[in-house]
């Protein structure tokens, strides 16, 4: 059974940068779709990015507007969000997630593996 692991959240100021980490284990196959989604209070859980490192293929929400960069170490088994001018609307808690296959990269109802996640805050 495939677990995900993720690390990196905190707290930082309007402007900062985090890196979150999520460490995957338990699986062998290759065909797997990986996304970062977060949640802020009140609200539903949003896509952020994804990647399928055995096409090359990444997506972002709008909202990322470039400021973020997904990535994966596949020798580490170690998928990354690389998160830079961050902005107060970026608070939430941050999931890793995974998936069998290509295709609706930032749904949250087509993933069936996730993290616990971790919780980003960004103060004005």
């Amino acid at each position: 059974q495939m677990q995900l692991v993720e690390s990196g959240g905190g707290s930082v100021q309007a402007g900062g940068s985090l890196r979150l980490s999520c460490v995957a284990s338990g699986y062998t196959y290759s065909d797997v779709s990986m996304a970062w989604f977060r949640q802020a209070p009140g609200k539903g859980r949003e896509g952020v990015a994804s990647i399928h490192a055995g096409i090359n293929r990444t997506h972002y929400a709008d909202f990322v507007e470039d400021r973020f960069t997904i990535s994966q170490d596949v020798a580490k088994n170690t998928l990354y969000l690389q998160m830079n001018s961050l902005k107060p609307a970026d608070t939430a808690m941050y999931y890793c997630a995974a998936k069998r296959g290509t295709g609706w990269w930032l749904m949250p109802s087509k993933y069936n593996i996730w993290g616990e996640g971790t919780q980003v805050t960004v103060s004005s």
